[in-house]
């Protein structure tokens, strides 16, 4: 099953983004950012919504709460990194 944290990472990555510079839009840390990617911190529904603001990806909290599988959604960011 796909971690929703490496979703995250990808579109931060996607959007030219370092974990520093997210967490400074985000007003977190950025150690606070790696435990979110690593699945180790659990994001709340607003953070999450900022995050795909951000990163230009409001496509992946919709498939998230729609409930859509998490490779499913990775594919879709990949598919817009490569063929983008």
């Amino acid at each position: 099953m796909m971690k929703f944290g490496a979703i995250l990472q990808a579109c931060r990555e996607r959007a030219g983004l370092s974990q520093e510079q997210l967490a400074e839009k985000l007003n977190r840390s950025r150690s606070c950012i790696s435990k979110i990617e690593g699945d180790k911190k659990t994001l709340d529904a607003e953070t999450l919504i900022k995050w795909t603001d951000l990163t230009n990806a409001r496509e992946v909290a919709v498939s998230f709460f729609c409930g859509m599988d998490g490779l499913s959604i990775m594919q879709h960011v990949m598919q817009f990194t490569v063929g983008g």
